[in-house]
């Protein structure tokens, strides 16, 4: 018999404000489940990050059914799980973890899929032969092999750290081909951005506990598209400012709905409706006018 009770969690860094937790919540009630979703913030806990693989001890010893990853704990966590998906593995990032019935913990990562997904319906029409990726951390891997995925010519990554910028790069074009990634360092941004079709942001920045932009807004224009992997706010400074100059813009609600949509999916085997739950972002994040 399917199960109708389920206990989860999400662990990370400054996650309070998360809208993870209502998102899960609402679908599960819709469906007539017990669902229970937990915040386990590294931060409250007064521990390193580098604690996920205690934490996700704990959760299989308690009985969680799985775990939701996010900043700063996406790579961290693998070399604490028994298996990987293909699309983790692929990526080296995880975003979920499921437990099987004897306590066995698989890593998949379902920000490649939401992101994508996201893009498709939320900037069909987005010309995809330049782009100018901010962050390579575990959102940056997933994001890059979603617009390559969706057929951009070529992701140009800035990092702060020109390694971790280096690596991912190397990843991609191994992946998905030589050329169709490159690496930039930040100071190279305005001739960058002065040629891109659009600009993807995946660094913490512009987060409630990361305020602020995460570029000089002189380096944007009307011509650039602007798509955001931060949905908490919804509306971050960077939004408000691209689309006050006039650029097409894309918030991370969406990312973040399909992406919890197929993380509910791997917990509980059963199919969540993405289209009541993009709803429920829009509500929870309090948008004027959102369908209720």
């Amino acid at each position: 018999m399917a199960k109708d009770s389920y206990l989860v969690g999400l662990i990370g860094s400054g996650i309070g404000p998360s809208l993870s937790p209502a998102l899960h919540q609402r679908e599960a009630d819709r469906q007539g489940l017990r669902y229970l979703y937990r915040l386990i913030d590294v931060d409250t806990l007064g521990v390193p990050p580098e604690a996920v693989g205690d934490l996700l001890r704990a959760a299989r010893d308690l009985g969680f059914d799985g775990l939701n990853i996010t900043h700063p704990c996406k790579q961290l966590v693998i070399e604490h799980l028994d298996a990987l998906a293909p699309q983790a593995e692929a990526l080296g990032a995880v975003n979920t973890v499921v437990f099987d019935d004897t306590g066995r913990a698989t890593g998949h990562n379902t920000d490649v899929t939401g992101f994508a997904a996201s893009f498709a319906r939320g900037l069909p029409d987005a010309p995809l032969e330049r782009i100018v990726q901010l962050g390579a951390g575990g959102a940056g891997a997933a994001v890059a092999h979603a617009t390559l995925t969706l057929g951009a010519g070529q992701v140009t990554v800035v990092d702060a750290l020109p390694e971790r910028a280096a690596a991912l790069t190397a990843q991609l074009n191994r992946h998905f081909g030589t050329g169709r990634a490159a690496c930039a360092a930040p100071d190279r941004l305005p001739a960058l951005l002065a040629e891109a079709d659009g600009i993807v942001h995946a660094t913490p920045t512009g987060m409630a506990a990361h305020p602020g932009l995460p570029l000089p807004a002189a380096l944007l224009h009307p011509g650039l598209w602007v798509a955001e992997v931060v949905y908490r706010p919804l509306e971050t400074e960077l939004l408000r400012t691209a689309r006050a100059l006039g650029c097409a813009a894309l918030d991370g609600g969406g990312m973040a709905v399909f992406q919890a949509a197929d993380a509910f999916r791997l917990f509980t085997g059963r199919e969540p409706d993405a289209v009541r739950m993009l709803a429920d972002i829009a509500d929870l994040a309090g948008v004027v006018g959102a369908p209720k």
